[in-house]
């Protein structure tokens, strides 16, 4: 049986490998990962297997700026808040990691 995946992004993602801080209320702490792909509306992240996040979770992405960048914006992170989408545990073979798609807050 084949199934066919439904694209419902609404913004062309850009491949983007950059170092994320997420932050879970529910486990009280942050978790290191990267981003995988970025767009407007949302990303792609890599983060370990030992996160305990799950679809639905509201959190905190802490995008970490060059000293560059943080010197012209004031700031030495982008932080975002997001809705988890989904969560892709089929990845951790190949990985040793989770991704999680998520959706940016407004």
């Amino acid at each position: 049986m084949e199934s066919t995946v439904l694209e419902q992004r609404l913004d062309i993602r850009q491949d983007l490998s950059w170092p994320v801080s997420v932050w879970l209320p529910e486990a009280n702490r942050f978790f290191n990962g990267k981003s995988v792909n970025v767009c407007k509306g949302g990303a792609f992240l890599s983060v370990p297997m030992t996160t305990p996040v799950h679809s639905g979770n509201e959190i905190e992405i802490n995008f970490p700026r060059t000293m560059t960048l943080a010197k012209q914006k004031g700031q030495y992170a982008r932080i975002k808040h997001a809705k988890v989408l989904r969560v892709d545990r089929d990845q951790l073979l190949k990985t040793g990691s989770i991704g999680i798609a998520v959706q940016f807050a407004e």
